[in-house]
C-alpha cells in the first residue's frame, strides 16, 4: 500500500467568518456611533466655503473609514490588553478571547489589519488631498487610543483619558478638512472638550458594573477608588461641564442657532434621565444609560448641528 503526503487544506470560509463574527460581536463596531456624529459636525463646520462638494464628499468618506478603522483598533487593543483580567470577571469572561473562542492571533491580525486600514485612509488625505498632516499624525494617534487599557491598571484618570481618545475624532476630522481651522474655530475646541466630558462621565457610570471584581483584581476605577456616590458626582459634573461647554459653542459660533439649542435642551433631558437611572449605583439599567441615551444623544447634536450649519451658509 503506497503512502501519500496529506494535501495542505485551506481553512474554511466558516472558520475564518467565525473569529471575525467573534471579534467583531465584542467590540461592537456600531458604537462608533459615540463618536462618529461629532467627526461630521467638526467637519462640516471645518469646511471652507469655497471648497467643491465633490472634494468635501471624498474627504468625508474617509473620514468615516479612519474613524470607524481607528476605533475598531482602539477596542481590539483593548480585548487583547485585558483578556487576563476579563477572564476573571463573570460579567466578560464569555468575550470571545478570555473564552478561547477566538485566538490571540488571530485577534492581532485583526488588530494590525485595522491600522493598516487607518494609516492607508490617513495617507491617502495626502496623496490625493494634499493634506499630510493626518499620515504624519496617524502613528501617534494610534498608539494613543490603544493603550487606554494599560490606564485603568495605574490610575482613577483612566476615564478621561478614554475621553480624551473619543475627544481627538473631532480635531482630526477639523484638521483633515482644513487645518486653518483649528485656529480660527474655538468652537471646534470646544465640542471637543464636550465629548471628553461627556464620555468620561459615562465611562464612570459603566464602571459600575464591575466595582467589586475592580477592587479584588487592585483596578483602579472612580467607583473602585473613591466610592459609588463620590464617582456618581463626579460623573454628574463632568457631565454638567460637557453641556456648558455646548452652550459656549452655542454663544461662540453664529452658525448654531434655535436647532441646535434645541438638541442641547433636549441632551440635558437625556443626561438627567440617564442619571436617575442610575441613581444609588443602580446597574439594571446600564444598557440603557449607556448604549441607547448616549447614542442618542451623540446623533442627535451631529445632526442637529450638522443641519445648522448648512442652513447657515445657505441663508
Amino acid at each position: 500500500m503506497s503512502l501519500t503526503a496529506a494535501t495542505p487544506t485551506s481553512p474554511s470560509a466558516a472558520e475564518v467568518i467565525s473569529p471575525v463574527k467573534a471579534l467583531a460581536a465584542d467590540i461592537k463596531v456600531s458604537h462608533s456611533l459615540f463618536a462618529l456624529p461629532f467627526a461630521l459636525l467638526a467637519s462640516f463646520m471645518a469646511r471652507p466655503v469655497s471648497e467643491s462638494w465633490g472634494r468635501f464628499a471624498a474627504q468625508m468618506a474617509l473620514i468615516v473609514l479612519c474613524m470607524v478603522s481607528a476605533r475598531t483598533f482602539a477596542m481590539l487593543a483593548n480585548r487583547i490588553i485585558d483578556r487576563d483580567i476579563d477572564a476573571l470577571n463573570p460579567r466578560t469572561h464569555g468575550r470571545a478571547l478570555p473564552s478561547g473562542r477566538v485566538a490571540l492571533r488571530h485577534a492581532i491580525i485583526a488588530l494590525l489589519a485595522s491600522a493598516g486600514v487607518f494609516a492607508i485612509g490617513c495617507a491617502v488625505f495626502g496623496a490625493v488631498l494634499g493634506n499630510w498632516w493626518p499620515a504624519a499624525l496617524s502613528m501617534p494617534v494610534l498608539a494613543w487610543i490603544g493603550s487606554y487599557g494599560w490606564l485603568k491598571r495605574w490610575t482613577w484618570l483612566c476615564h478621561f483619558y478614554l475621553g480624551s481618545s473619543l475627544a481627538i475624532s473631532p480635531l482630526a476630522a477639523a484638521l483633515a478638512v482644513d487645518p486653518d481651522a483649528l485656529l480660527t474655530q474655538p468652537a471646534l475646541w470646544l465640542l471637543s472638550v464636550n465629548v471628553l466630558c461627556w464620555v468620561g462621565g459615562f465611562d464612570i457610570i459603566y464602571a459600575l458594573q464591575d466595582v467589586e471584581i475592580d477592587r479584588a483584581q487592585s483596578l483602579h476605577s472612580l467607583p473602585a477608588r473613591l466610592g459609588v456616590g463620590r464617582a456618581l458626582w463626579i460623573s454628574r459634573l463632568l457631565h454638567a461641564s460637557s453641556a456648558a461647554c455646548l452652550l459656549a459653542v452655542l454663544a461662540l459660533d453664529a452658525r448654531f442657532g434655535s436647532l441646535f439649542a434645541a438638541g442641547v435642551g433636549i441632551v440635558l433631558i437625556l443626561l438627567i434621565i440617564e442619571h436617575a437611572a442610575t441613581a444609588g449605583g443602580a446597574t439594571t439599567r446600564i444598557q440603557l444609560a449607556f448604549f441607547t441615551m448616549n447614542g442618542l444623544i451623540s446623533c442627535l447634536l451631529g445632526i442637529l448641528g450638522i443641519m445648522s450649519v448648512v442652513l447657515a451658509r445657505a441663508g
